[in-house]
């Protein structure tokens, strides 16, 4: 496997060398966290695409068409669903409110009031979605390497760390355009043929699986339901996808970048299900259906190419785990550490004008000290269906309702927001703890009371002060205050 090796090396070097590239564009706050809002179509479309298909979607999406077949698609189809829906509905708005977390959308929309405790939900989602790539890494690297699963985790998770904590936004820009296309070249152009072709083609797959097999809905329709429920609108309110929309140069990037990046995610979704298909084919009885995708590449595929394809893995993997770490510190930092500090100076008589901080090094250390922690907490953890799981319960069950029902309801209040982010997110809690993880109920359930008390508590309080409102569809329509990099023209 030596020429497979050389190109896994050089794919890693090469991610190295952009991340050190990139550092010499991030020189301001918004170079460094939203790539200074000005990512052409081309770019915008490359490195949403590569986000939001990770690991998951991939070495996942696999493992589920050998289980289910076709049908297995569904979980990246939902993914694909929700990013088009985002893009088509809501992007263009999103990005002309010049932001860098949800929190201070909320803050926007609201008054002031919604931010820590909507910052430390989503904080708490995007650890747990930065843990859930950075555990993949073992299975990756123990296909390539025979790797100790704690020495794949550390080594997988310091590259990363190293490249987003040179450049930021540019950098994660920059590697997930690289990323994007080793995954088409990998997944799309190389081994999805192949694995047909070894399976004996559609014909004989056909002949050799049950029907169930080539059900669109094989997978069950409560599945599927509960799919677009969690990822679907989980693509709507997620940090990790709101910061990719933040770089759009202008609402047209927004919305037809993301719309193509979804329509890949589409079919991307299939191919992943077309190759789990052809793999239980090939290998009926793997003990795990996670082992399809790395059993496939490894013995039906030439050399060479197998390092292509576990490059276009690792490319998965590491896309979303910059994204989602990028995602993760920019919280910590802008909406939950700023915030309290902020009341410490003020308290002790402290201003910002009397403390000048570096913020592009205050972000640069964040990245850092959250990389740490999402390598220690993959160590500890085994489960990523599970803490995936639990990232998206939070999500969706604490958020969703208020973010969408400020986009969308005018007569919501901060008091109905916070209302609804606590009670959404401590009955997820409580209901996993009783339901189990993986349970539908605690997503079902936490999101109907959210949206009971949001709706309650909103017209049982004030309404939002006219003067906030009027501010808010000032900033949606783009003509509120814009940083000073707005000007520089977009990039391609």
């Amino acid at each position: 496997m030596a020429v497979d090796y050389t190109v896994i090396v050089v794919y890693l070097v090469g991610m190295l060398a952009v991340g050190w590239w990139g550092m010499r564009r991030a020189k301001s706050k918004s170079e460094f966290l939203v790539a200074g809002r000005r990512l052409g179509p081309t770019m915008y479309s490359g490195t949403m695409a590569a986000i939001v298909l990770g690991g998951a979607s991939t070495i996942g999406g696999v493992g589920l068409g050998y289980q289910y077949g076709l049908s297995g698609a569904w979980m990246v189809f939902s993914i694909g669903l929700g990013l088009l829906a985002l893009s088509v509905f809501f992007s263009a708005r999103i990005a002309r409110l010049k932001v860098y977390t949800v929190s201070e959308m909320l803050d926007l929309r609201y008054g002031g009031r919604a931010g820590v405790i909507s910052g430390v939900v989503m904080w708490a989602y995007t650890l747990m979605l930065a843990v859930t790539s950075t555990i993949a890494y073992a299975t990756i690297f123990d296909v390539l390497f025979d790797m100790n699963r704690t020495i794949a985790i550390i080594l997988g998770g310091s590259i990363v760390v190293a490249y987003s904590t040179l450049g930021g936004m540019w950098s994660i820009t920059l590697t997930d355009m690289v990323q994007f296309v080793v995954k088409t070249i990998g997944v799309l152009l190389l081994l999805l043929p192949i694995a047909v072709v070894k399976a004996g083609g559609f014909s004989e797959m056909k002949a050799q699986l049950p029907t169930e097999y080539f059900d669109p809905l094989g997978i069950g329709g409560e599945t599927i339901f509960t799919y677009v429920l969690i990822y679907t609108f989980g693509m709507l309110i997620g940090q990790d996808i709101w910061q990719r929309v933040f770089t759009a140069g202008s609402d047209r990037t927004a919305k037809w970048g993301g719309t193509v990046a979804g329509t890949y995610c589409l079919v991307y979704a299939l191919a992943g299900a077309v190759i789990g298909t052809a793999a239980k084919v090939l290998y009926p009885k793997l003990d795990s259906a996670d082992d399809a995708f790395a059993t496939i590449v490894k013995d039906e595929l030439p050399m060479g190419v197998r390092g292509l394809v576990l490059a276009a893995a690792l490319a998965a993997v590491m896309s979303t785990s910059s994204g989602a770490l990028i995602a993760c510190a920019t919280v910590a930092n802008n909406d939950i550490w700023s915030r309290l500090r902020g009341a410490v100076t003020t308290a002790s008589g402290i201003t910002d004008s009397e403390e000048e901080r570096d913020e592009v090094r205050g972000n640069r250390a964040f990245i850092l000290i959250m990389g740490v922690a999402v390598i220690c907490t993959a160590i500890a953890l085994n489960n990523v269906v599970e803490a995936l799981t639990v990232a998206y319960n939070l999500l969706v069950g604490g958020l969703l309702v208020p973010i969408l029902g400020g986009l969308l309801w005018k007569r919501g209040t901060a008091q109905g927001a916070l209302a609804a982010v606590a009670v959404g997110g401590l009955a997820v809690i409580g209901l996993m703890a009783s339901y189990g993880i993986l349970a539908n109920e605690p997503i079902y359930y936490g999101l109907l009371s959210s949206l009971a008390v949001y709706v309650i508590v909103s017209l049982a309080t004030p309404a939002t002060d006219p003067a906030v409102l009027a501010a808010w569809r000032e900033r949606l329509a783009g003509r509120g205050s814009e940083p000073v990099s707005e000007s520089v023209p977009a990039h391609q």
